[in-house]
């Protein structure tokens, strides 16, 4: 039998990579004996590497198996995900030691509780913290790093703050019953529910990406992925923010928007826009600054449909960062609600 030849692709994966990737080309009905004799901290780290593999070539896949025996057939390649890697361990796995594993590759890193919160954004933490009792935020806040216990009484409301930090000075040592309660109760009522928010459709970031896009090589590579996707193009449509939209923003937004751009680049995205979008924008003006809009437009001369396609991507980012601010509100044209990002 001739020498086993590696294929190229193969050195771009770690030891742990290759083992996480072996073990889902194994399956379910293959593998749960080798699941089984794993410990637990073993089953976190191979289910977290599975979780994030993403997209394993066909040809290392293979490799793979003949390593492990001598009999395969062909096989295509794999995607490892969150939802490939917990419908592997289900079964194989007890219930509460399957929701222990996918808990903790899908919530924040960290070996305690503590270690977790600590990986939170404060905006987050303080978000459910301010509901909860001041002593216990108390107890939670002085088991945190103290930059990060600082950040987040920072984003709490002042005067809940304050009552935070006079009970953190007046405590004293907490019974560890408590302690397990406060770490249970993050467990089940805020973790879980993070871990469950931090699930993204891949077509949203797609999406974003495709906003990214200048015109031309987002109409070409959505006009090839009609090709071979159609439902996977049509959801991607949906979910893009693109400079048309900015048409129905509330003239209050349009007015927003118009004090935070850039006058050049705003000026540059509506010189290639309709004359209806141009109204738009010089409606939410004073007289004064739509006249020099006009003039700045008219200066220009002739410009690339590049450079103007530029400046309207910018025009989607500010307006996509002054919605996540909470700054404006942005209207999905395909409902009949708003939408905030």
């Amino acid at each position: 039998m001739q020498p086993m030849l590696e294929p190229p692709e193969l050195k771009k994966f770690s030891g742990t990579q290759r083992a996480a990737a072996l073990m889902l080309a194994l399956g379910k009905e293959n593998g749960a004996t080798i699941w089984q004799q794993l410990a637990i901290e073993e089953v976190k780290e191979l289910s977290t590497t599975m979780a994030q593999l993403g997209r394993v070539p066909a040809p290392v896949v293979e490799h793979l198996l003949l390593m492990f025996s001598s009999e395969v057939s062909t096989i295509s390649s794999l995607h490892g995900s969150f939802e490939t890697t917990e419908r592997l361990l289900d079964g194989i796995l007890p219930d509460d030691k399957l929701k222990e594993v996918m808990e903790d590759i899908r919530g924040p890193s960290g070996r305690t509780m503590w270690d977790k919160l600590s990986n939170v954004s404060e905006n987050v933490l303080a978000a459910f913290l301010k509901n909860e009792y001041p002593q216990t935020v108390a107890v939670i806040l002085s088991k945190l790093r103290s930059e990060h216990c600082a950040r987040v009484l920072g984003a709490l409301p002042r005067d809940f703050a304050i009552d935070v930090i006079q009970r953190m000075l007046k405590m004293e040592q907490v019974q560890k019953d408590i302690i397990d309660e406060i770490e249970n109760t993050l467990k089940n009522e805020f973790m879980s529910n993070l871990s469950r928010s931090q699930r993204r459709d891949p077509h949203e970031a797609m999406a974003d990406v495709f906003n990214a896009f200048d015109r031309s090589t987002e109409e070409a590579i959505l006009t090839a992925l009609d090709a071979k996707a159609p439902d996977s193009a049509e959801r991607i449509r949906a979910l893009m923010f693109t400079f048309d939209d900015l048409a129905n923003l509330l003239p209050a937004a349009i007015g927003t928007l118009v004090k935070n751009a850039d006058k050049r680049q705003m000026a540059l995205a509506l010189k290639g826009a309709p004359e209806e979008m141009k109204q738009i924008f010089l409606a939410a003006m004073t007289e004064r600054a739509a006249k020099m809009l006009r003039e700045d437009m008219a200066s220009m001369g002739p410009v690339r449909a590049r450079e103007c396609e530029e400046a309207q991507t910018g025009l989607v980012r500010l307006t996509k960062l002054l919605a996540d601010r909470g700054e404006i509100v942005l209207v999905d044209p395909k409902a009949d609600e708003t939408m905030i990002f």
